[in-house]
């Protein structure tokens, strides 16, 4: 123990006391400031005792360590992180950006009071589904909606509500688990519903509804959306049209879970081909559940829609309050529904259709000179490409649909790889790509311009 080493540790007043941390105040709290102060001096003095610290910092350097350590333990542990991996709906990172108008509706509707659930026009209390109900209902042709808080809550109380005690008859190629745990199978004895398995895991016919009817009772039908993943060879299902049209022989409802169903299919949106809201309703499905935070490009979100006594029952069921969507929720929902009346428009401005809408020859275009922009930028540090690739929608949202793209690979020249992203990811705005082909890999699909300006800001720091 180097006992004159313990002597020239500055004071905790002292410390505190140096222009750089005093300055600081302006900025950070002085709690932080004190707590990094204190833990700076303490790991110094244990280092001192362990024999491990040989030579204390100046005073000028310990500030700036002390002020950087509080600077980051007053960081949100919720914070923006940069997209660079292509995958457009990434569950891990937020899955869909929110659109400007979104944003600013959010902020508008955090910032005050509002109407949340008061009718200006007669001054007497209101119902929140009303913001969004006539909305939804105009854009999709449905008679009734409502929006709780994701999709599988709206599953839940869709079941909960109209198939408690009832035999539901499912596809058994339809009994999927999703992420976090969520069976069907044990979603639909959680609400009361008696399962009726129907086919077989990779075919199922109409006639095989149909015995269920007959045979075993069922009174509901039941369509699921597989979601995160994809059957393929020997396969048949029954389309939703088809199951409607047996529903309706038999007097017999027909519910669908979308699960992250598009609003529309419509090329100006760029949404890749799979299932939409648009055709559930027109083939006349009872009621319909799907997710605003996907393919829909809104805040999380789950939306049921359909004929109005069986909406008015959820809304009335005891479960509907405990998964009732939020007035911040509500307000970005609305913002990107309202979005939706102009097509072209929402294919521009919904950063998830802009982006699922990008054309290879774009991509391309951009990967290109983002490429030479840093080759030139950082020549000998670090060799840059541009490459064809393939990203994904990702959310569970049409998997095996293929998303052709390109991407701008860096071959750092000192550093390994990995130790380049790591680094990337311990930036303030973390990072985050793909490593591939023992290289770093920026998918220019999910950067925005801003992101890039970011990036560039962290290579100047990491390869210089």
């Amino acid at each position: 123990m180097n006992r004159q080493l313990l002597q020239q540790l500055p004071k905790m007043d002292v410390l505190l006391a140096h222009p750089a941390i005093a300055s600081a105040q302006e900025e950070l709290p002085y709690y932080a400031l004190k707590e990094a102060a204190r833990t700076a001096l303490e790991e110094l003095r244990r280092g001192i005792l362990d024999g491990t610290v040989e030579v204390l910092p100046d005073l000028d350097t310990l500030a700036a360590q002390t002020t950087a350590r509080a600077r980051a333990s007053c960081r949100p542990h919720l914070r923006a992180v940069i997209n660079g991996t292509g995958v457009v709906l990434h569950t891990n990172l937020g899955r869909a950006p929110l659109g400007e108008e979104a944003a600013r509706a959010v902020y508008e509707a955090a910032r005050g009071y509002s109407n949340l659930e008061y009718d200006i026009d007669s001054g007497r209390r209101g119902s929140r589904f009303s913001h969004i109900e006539p909305l939804i209902c105009s854009l999709t042709g449905a008679e009734a909606a409502l929006a709780v808080n994701n999709n599988a809550a709206a599953v839940f109380l869709m079941l909960s509500a109209l198939a408690a005690g009832k035999k539901v008859a499912i596809s058994r190629g339809e009994l999927v688990e999703i992420g976090g745990s969520f069976r069907v199978p044990e979603i639909m004895a959680r609400s009361g519903a008696q399962l009726v398995e129907v086919g077989t895991t990779n075919k199922t016919h109409l006639s095989d509804y149909r015995r269920a009817i007959e045979e075993q009772g069922a009174e509901i039908l039941l369509k699921v959306h597989t979601s995160n993943f994809k059957l393929i060879g020997f396969t048949e299902e029954v389309s939703i049209a088809d199951l409607v049209a047996l529903g309706r022989e038999k007097g017999v409802p027909v519910f669908h879970d979308l699960g992250s169903g598009a609003l529309y299919d419509d090329p100006a949106l760029g949404v890749p081909e799979g299932p939409t809201v648009e055709e559930s309703v027109r083939a006349g499905a009872d009621v319909i559940c799907f997710s605003g935070d996907k393919l829909l490009g809104g805040p999380q979100a789950g939306i049921a829609i359909g004929r109005a006594p069986y909406i008015q029952a959820m809304k009335k069921d005891q479960f509907a309050r405990v998964v009732r969507i939020d007035k911040l929720t509500l307000a970005a929902l609305e913002a990107t529904l309202r979005t939706y009346r102009d097509h072209a428009l929402a294919g521009r401005s919904i950063p998830t259709l802009a982006m699922l809408g990008a054309r290879p020859e774009t991509l391309e275009s951009k990967a290109r000179a983002r490429a030479e922009e840093l080759s030139a930028r950082f020549a000998g540090k670090c060799v840059f490409s541009a490459a064809p690739d393939n990203g994904e929608v990702g959310g569970g949202s049409l998997p095996g649909v293929p998303l052709p793209t390109w991407v701008v690979e860096l071959s750092p020249v000192s550093l390994t790889v990995s130790a380049l992203e790591e680094a990337l990811r311990a930036w303030e705005t973390p990072i985050v790509g793909r490593v591939s082909r023992n290289q770093y890999l920026l998918d220019v699909r999910t950067l925005t311009d801003a992101d890039w300006a970011e990036i560039i800001r962290a290579l100047d720091m990491i390869l210089n």
